[in-house]
């Protein structure tokens, strides 16, 4: 489980509030038809960047995660703890809040785009540490069709920076 923990890239980030889980079985995931030249990173090792446009539009940055290939967490929110001069300007932007509130936005605002495809997310230029959370809220996962019912999308309880609020239980 990576709420909680911090990333950055080239010293620019924070604490990661939200994620997203994908599986090679599930009919939602990039890898689920199989490897492409789109997804290969996707077959490689844990702790590989996967970075793909949404919409051909917005960068989105996954952490390629083990033992199954396939299977990747999608990085939709982080509260921003360092570098906040750098991503207001990239963003445009001073409302903290939304700096980093979804996938899209959270890759402006640290620079994130396709040349960071396939590197490691624990080696320079990103640093990824663990850390301690407040509790983990549950969710369906957002803007998909398919495997829509999946509870599969992960928040920092109480967070203010997730992306969107997780439903009441």
């Amino acid at each position: 489980m990576m709420i909680g923990w911090t990333l950055t890239m080239n010293g620019v980030g924070g604490r990661i509030v939200e994620t997203e889980a994908y599986h090679f079985e599930d009919p939602a995931s990039h890898s689920f038809s199989g490897p492409t030249p789109r997804n290969a990173v996707m077959f490689g090792p844990p702790g590989v960047v996967y970075v793909y446009r949404s919409y051909g539009i917005h960068w989105c940055m996954n952490l390629v995660c083990g033992p199954t290939p396939g299977s990747a967490v999608l990085l939709r929110a982080i509260e921003p703890t360092q570098g906040l001069d750098l991503m207001i300007a990239r963003r445009g932007l001073e409302t903290p809040r939304l700096l980093c509130a979804g996938p899209g936005r959270l890759c402006q605002a640290l620079a994130v785009t396709r040349e960071q495809n396939g590197l490691r997310v624990d080696e320079a230029p990103f640093s990824l540490e663990p850390g301690a959370n407040a509790g983990v809220v549950v969710g369906p996962r957002i803007g998909i069709t398919k495997a829509v019912d999946v509870p599969w999308r992960f928040g920092e309880a109480g967070s203010r920076y997730v992306s969107k609020p997780f439903p009441r239980a």
